[in-house]
């Protein structure tokens, strides 16, 4: 399986993303330019946490309009695996890959610490490695965590079984503790904790491989098929 992990201008974590899927995961990967206009090549796309364009506007509003978030909904739309992670989750929210958004955190201060999460949804392509349940450690880094959509949207959220991951402790005002949600087509997540500086216990935590390990297996078990 072939990542491309997006690097906008103000990237921070995309090597740290790099690092989680091509080294500790095994898969290929590369780091990928936001001009790039073809997406075509890679089986799944990562969009990494940071300050896209300084947080402008609002955070992932100028990236939300870039030429590679064209081939990113292209891609989705043929199925392919989408993570965003922090920023990631921000760009998707603005280019309405997913719904809500996400505002300045409840103490209106950037927090950065390991946070216990519950896994709301282990029936998807990201979170299969996990059981139901399942309480894990990843770390959070940002000021505009705090997830808000409207009373209709949350209520599809969960008619749908939308909400991945909340937080054990909700650290950022959430709405009903939300840290991350998947599209309906269940092939976008977005979430604002890190996993993928969650992959080696020499970090702190090791629970978020499972998240990537996840995704690998659903992408061969599709690809066996298909090739059959």
């Amino acid at each position: 399986m072939k990542f491309a992990v997006i690097v906008f201008p103000g990237s921070n974590c995309d090597r740290d993303m790099y690092h989680a899927v091509k080294d500790v995961l095994g898969a290929e990967a590369d780091l990928v330019w936001y001009q790039t206009s073809n997406l075509e090549n890679y089986d799944g796309i990562l969009l990494p946490g940071g300050f896209s364009y300084g947080d402008y506007l609002r955070s992932g509003a100028v990236a939300a309009t870039s030429d590679v978030m064209n081939q990113v909904r292209e891609q989705a739309a043929k199925g392919k695996p989408v993570l965003g992670v922090c920023n990631g989750f921000q760009i998707l929210t603005e280019s309405r890959l997913l719904p809500g958004a996400l505002m300045r955190n409840k103490g209106l201060s950037f927090m950065c610490h390991q946070e216990e999460l519950i896994v709301e949804n282990n029936e998807t392509m990201f979170t299969s490695g996990y059981e139901k349940g399942e309480v894990v450690r990843f770390p959070i880094a940002h000021g505009e965590g705090n997830y808000f959509c409207d009373s209709d949207t949350l209520k599809d959220l969960k008619e749908n079984n939308q909400i991945v991951f909340t937080y054990k402790n909700n650290p950022n005002g959430s709405v009903e503790n939300i840290a991350g949600i998947i599209n309906k087509d269940g092939n976008v997540l977005g979430m604002m904790p890190h996993p993928e500086r969650a992959v080696e216990a020499l970090l702190g935590s090791d629970d978020g491989l499972k998240l990537f390990q996840s995704i690998v297996k659903k992408w061969r078990e599709s690809y066996y098929v298909t090739n059959a």
